[in-house]
C-alpha cells in the first residue's frame, strides 16, 4: 500500500491494516495523526523542569513512547488510544528523566524532608498547618523554606496524573472523580487510595485546592493558573509543590496504617 493510499484510510483502517497486515505506511500515518499526543504531555512536564533540560529531548523520548503504544495497543478492544497513548508518551519522558538522574539527591532529600514534616505536624495538630509552623520545624526562615518549595517543584512531575500500575491507564487522580471506574477488578487498596486523596484534598488550603483543581481537571499550565489567580508563577510552584507534598504524605500515612492493620 503507497502512502497516499494510507493517508486516506480512516483510522479504524488504519489500525487494521498495521495490527493485521503489519504495513509499515498505515503505523506512519497512526504515528503522524497522534503527535499532538507528544506535544501536549511534553509541554506539560516541561514546566518547572530545569533548564538544562531540553524541550526536543522529552519530545523525541515521548515519540518512542507513542511508537511503543501504537505497537502494543489492543484496538479490538475499544478502548480509547488517545488515553492509552499519553501514559506511554508519560512514562517514556519520566524514565529518560529518571535514568538521566536529572533530579540532585539534595533535591530529593530537601522532598522528603518537607514530606516527613507535613505528615509529623498535621498528625500532630490535626489541621493543616502554616508555613510558619513549617519553617521552625524545619529549622530554617520562611524565605528558605519557601525556597526549598522552588527547588522541588521540579518533583511533582511525578504526582497524581501517574498510573497505579505500569500496564494500567488508571491514575491516583481517576480513581478519585470517576464512580464509573469500579469493575469487578476493583481492588481494595484503589478504595482506600481515594478515600485517602478524598481526604487529603480536604486538608489543602483554598489557594492549594484551586491549583490542584485547574490545573489536573482543567489542564490549565502554572503560568495560565498564575494569570488566573493573579499570582506569580513562582508562587504558583509553590502552591502546587505543597499540596502534592501534603498528599503525598498524607498517603503514605493510610498506606502505613493500613499495613498496620493487615
Amino acid at each position: 500500500m503507497s502512502e497516499r493510499k494510507a493517508s486516506h484510510l480512516n483510522h479504524a483502517e488504519l489500525w487494521e491494516q498495521w495490527k493485521e497486515h503489519g504495513n509499515i505506511e498505515a503505523k506512519k500515518s497512526l504515528i503522524e495523526k497522534h503527535l499532538h499526543i507528544v506535544d501536549y504531555v511534553s509541554s506539560r512536564l516541561a514546566i518547572g523542569l530545569p533548564r538544562n533540560v531540553s524541550r526536543d529531548d522529552l519530545a523525541s523520548n515521548g515519540v518512542m513512547g507513542l511508537i511503543d503504544a501504537i505497537d502494543k495497543f489492543d484496538y479490538k478492544r475499544g478502548l480509547q488510544f488517545e488515553t492509552y497513548a499519553s501514559f506511554r508518551v508519560r512514562g517514556a519522558i519520566l524514565d529518560s528523566l529518571r535514568q538521566g538522574d536529572w533530579v540532585p539527591r539534595s533535591v530529593r532529600e530537601k522532598a522528603k524532608r518537607i514530606e516527613d514534616a507535613y505528615q509529623q505536624l498535621e498528625q500532630r495538630h490535626l489541621r493543616t498547618v502554616t508555613d510558619s509552623e513549617m519553617s521552625e520545624y524545619l529549622n530554617v526562615s520562611e524565605k528558605d523554606f519557601h525556597q526549598m518549595l522552588q527547588e522541588v517543584a521540579v518533583m511533582s512531575l511525578c504526582s497524581l496524573e501517574d498510573p497505579i500500575r505500569e500496564e494500567e491507564s488508571e491514575t491516583r487522580l481517576s480513581v478519585m472523580v470517576d464512580d464509573k471506574a469500579k469493575n469487578p477488578d476493583y481492588k481494595v487498596n484503589e478504595f482506600y487510595l481515594r478515600e485517602s486523596l478524598i481526604k487529603g484534598i480536604e486538608k489543602l488550603t483554598e489557594k492549594e485546592r484551586t491549583v490542584v483543581s485547574l490545573l489536573y481537571y482543567e489542564d490549565l499550565s502554572l503560568s495560565e493558573i498564575a494569570e488566573v489567580m493573579s499570582l506569580s508563577p513562582s508562587r504558583i510552584s509553590q502552591l502546587h509543590s505543597k499540596a502534592i507534598l501534603r498528599l503525598r504524605a498524607t498517603l503514605e500515612k493510610n498506606r502505613d496504617l493500613l499495613m498496620q492493620n493487615d
